[in-house]
């Protein structure tokens, strides 16, 4: 059979999203587009006050309206529902779905209320009547250490959630410390900066709020329910765990999720409370969460408190870094809060070859929203410390910052690289990617420029940041749930290829990647592969999306099952074309014998065979699907340099962003269109937690920045036209290369704007502004230098 034309290899192809027509035209299916015959909605009351006892609750009018199917308090839903799992080896205190006696902070759930639309649902929440015994609010971290001006956990002495952990050199396995090697680096430096850095508390704000409809049918004794979330398979099994139900017995299913960031890989009391409602109930509930919800409701970010101190020679050689960490976690521990502040300790390496580093970390409880991962989960943190404290050695020095890091660099015939914070890098070029970036932005020029400007009267300034994140989070060992993903590929029987991941994408475009992958691997037109995800009854297992994992270990479980079919397929092939499935080529849609391209069978004729495998071949089973678990030995760890250029206004303390370059390498690329576009996502969200994104609480621990009213976010108008390159070094971890990028924005851009804000400021002894640069604040520095 001769083929007309010959079809391209996609990897490494700019194609546009498969998903996005669907999007565009209002044409997916996100969690409120799901509707159910008898569905009924159901909605929170929540605290408005940060710390009290719950005196009186009275729901009786509640009850009473019109509409109202049912209205349950916590004490009764602590009947249905056992307190809340979550997934680190941590201390935690009892956490119930609703408050029960105590509220901890403000948004935290007292009752819900089950009716027939979610209008008579809010108004019987109005109609609920809450009386509480106010307790002093726990808002200042560094205060709150010393159990004032109260314990919010009576099992938790001083509100410490995790007393003081150690790594990095002289720290043996049992947390034991010598301090020998640590004191000598500090002893024999020249130079030590010490600073105290705030790395600010953020409110994630995806595009969609989260959302559940959840929907128990008592006959069949089964729950199906639809979340707006990044691991649907986690949701199933700690939905059955909480509901004393088999996992058989439920069907969790993320339709369109509208972004996530983070803060929906954790499951949520609203989660655990729809299902037992709905099973309560024997009816099928809905609940969306409204945008004012989300701000206290959904899980915040950051909020980690560093004292850095850096010890080098007057070379600019380091010698050795102290990090000590203090995370304010909230009121409670969720399913990774916890966890998410140790890998800013796992970071502290940063890129650079240093002998000694010592990193501590303790967390405490405070009476706000729990904290939980947020794009970059832990290693924005690190990066924006020691990248910081590197600047200010620079300018200690009188050094270029780009000069004082070369000096510093982790050489690139060191890889595989142990760090002394207990990371294996796999593989990096450091020094590369800093040329590289040089390069692109023509530093020398820019530094010509802001000169100039300088000259003229501007502030305007010059911020450079290197990173290095962990990234394609796979081994079992760090992951509560098991690190490996799973994926199914079937060749169907008219020839076409449907394939089954446990990835659970939300804007990472993994419809598209890996159809290009498979449609390489089995030489077939793109748009004969379909890729199916979010859907625990169509995907048998699955672990989820995050810590840029879903190319890295997703990936290679597809390529791996479809390898496993396409050897099959060649089984079945050979008898066709009587010749050795050694001798057999896949391309053009078709299978041919090697050097006989007018030889082949379409895949629709071997898949035919296959399914009706008369005779069928000795040692064969019929059929062409195979599945595969991959588990990696190591994660990935990309690397990147990014440069900005910022003016500040003179007259109103405007920072503006004129320029910024980022060059980052993410090893193999199946799709540069794609990762620019996860770039321009994270820079997005690291430059608005630069300049604007902050989470602020007053002293009665009531959230100030509480709405968009008051709560900034970036624009595409803050953004210049991003100057993006990228760098390939593959990883060895996986078979693909792939590293991943979708949270590398957030690394590089914070540190590099700080630098460049504080470059601008120089003139009135500026070395270091905590984040955000709020024009208010930097119009305070001016006026104060003038004065």
């Amino acid at each position: 059979m001769a083929t007309t034309h010959v079809l391209p290899k996609l990897v490494g192809q700019r194609i546009k999203r498969r998903e996005d027509p669907r999007l565009i035209q209002g044409r997916g299916t996100y969690v409120d587009d799901v509707k159910i015959v008898g569905m009924q909605h159901i909605a929170f009351k929540r605290s408005d006050i940060a710390h009290g006892r719950i005196r009186r609750l009275d729901v009786s009018v509640a009850k009473a309206l019109e509409g109202v199917e049912a209205v349950f308090t916590g004490a009764q839903l602590a009947e249905l529902i056992r307190p809340m799992p979550i997934g680190t080896p941590f201390p935690s205190p009892t956490h119930r779905a609703i408050a029960v006696d105590v509220v901890r902070y403000v948004g935290e759930a007292v009752a819900v209320v089950v009716a027939r639309d979610r209008y008579v649902a809010r108004d019987a929440v109005d109609a609920i009547v809450v009386e509480y015994e106010p307790l002093p609010a726990v808002v200042d971290l560094e205060r709150a250490m010393t159990g004032q001006p109260a314990v919010i956990h009576a099992d938790f002495p001083n509100n410490i959630a995790l007393p003081q952990i150690a790594s990095g050199t002289g720290v043996d396995a049992s947390g034991k410390a010598d301090d020998t090697k640590i004191d000598q680096a500090f002893a024999a430096a020249d130079v030590v900066i010490s600073q105290r850095m705030v790395n600010q508390r953020l409110v994630p704000n995806a595009m969609e709020p989260r959302g559940v409809v959840a929907h128990y049918e008592p006959g069949k004794g089964s729950l199906t329910m639809w979340s707006s979330t990044q691991n649907p398979h986690i949701l199933r099994s700690m939905v059955a765990g909480m509901l004393g139900l088999g996992e058989s017995q439920v069907r969790a299913i993320a339709p369109e999720v509208g972004g996530g960031f983070g803060a929906k890989i954790n499951i949520y009391a609203e989660e655990y409370v729809a299902a037992a409602v709905s099973k309560a109930l024997g009816l099928p509930v809905k609940w969306i969460e409204e945008r004012t919800e989300a701000f206290v409701a959904t899980t915040h970010g950051r909020d980690i408190l560093g004292y850095v101190d850096l010890a080098a020679t007057k070379d600019g050689k380091v010698l050795g870094l102290k990090l000590r960490l203090i995370a304010d976690i909230g009121a409670y521990n969720m399913l990774l809060t916890a966890a998410i502040p140790t890998l800013t300790m796992l970071m502290a390496n940063a890129t650079y070859d240093i002998p000694a580093i010592r990193a501590t970390l303790v967390e405490v409880f405070t009476n706000k929203t729990p904290t939980d991962a947020y794009r970059g989960a832990g290693r924005p943190e690190a990066t924006y410390f020691v990248e910081r404290a590197m600047d200010m050695l620079a300018a200690e020095l009188r050094i270029d910052p780009a000069e004082v890091r070369r000096r510093n660099f982790i050489p690139s015939d060191k890889f595989p690289y142990a760090t002394q914070m207990g990371a294996v890098y796999d593989s990096g070029d450091y020094e590369k990617a800093l040329d590289v970036a040089l390069a692109a932005a023509g530093w020398e020029a820019l530094k010509a420029e802001r000169d100039a400007a300088r000259k003229q009267g501007r502030l305007v300034g010059l911020g450079l940041s290197m990173y290095v994140e962990v990234c394609g989070v796979g081994p079992s060992a760090s992951l509560p749930t098991g690190g490996w993903e799973h994926a199914q590929v079937t060749v169907e029987r008219d020839g076409r290829i449907t394939a089954a991941t446990g990835a659970s994408p939300h804007g990472q475009g993994n419809e598209t990647t890996f159809a290009q992958m498979l449609a390489d691997q089995f030489g077939v037109p793109l748009e004969h592969v379909t890729i199916l995800h979010g859907d625990t009854a169509v995907v048998k297992q699955g672990i989820g999306t995050f810590g840029s994992r879903s190319q890295a270990v997703g990936g290679t479980a597809l390529v791996m099952a479809g390898a496993r079919v396409k050897a099959k397929m060649a089984k079945f092939a050979g008898p066709l074309l009587e010749a050795h499935e050694a001798d057999l080529v896949f391309e053009n849609g078709i299978i041919s014998v090697k050097g006989l391209p007018t030889s082949g069978k379409s895949f629709k004729d071997v898949a035919s065979y296959a399914y009706v495998p008369v005779p069928l071949p000795e040692g064969l089973e019929p059929g062409l699907s195979e599945e595969a678990f991959f588990e990696p030995k190591n994660n990935t760890y990309p690397f990147g340099c990014h440069i900005s250029m910022v003016e500040v206004d003179r007259q109103t303390g405007e920072p503006r962003l004129l320029k910024l370059v980022a060059v980052d390498d993410a090893g193999t690329l199946i799709n540069p269109l794609i990762v620019e576009g996860q770039i321009h996502g994270g820079l997005a969200q690291g430059i608005g937690q630069a300049l604007i994104e902050e989470a602020v609480y007053d002293e009665q621990g009531q959230l100030l920045t509480g709405s968009f009213m008051d709560y900034a976010m970036p624009r595409a108008t803050d953004f210049p036209r991003f100057e993006l390159q990228a760098m390939v070094t593959p990883t060895p971890v996986n078979p693909l290369g792939a590293k991943g990028v979708g949270e590398a924005g957030t690394l590089g851009s914070t540190p590099c704007l700080v630098a460049a804000t504080v470059d601008a400021l120089r003139e009135f002894g500026v070395k270091h502004i905590d984040m955000s640069l709020r024009p208010e604040k930097l119009w305070r520095i001016i006026q104060g230098g003038r004065a």
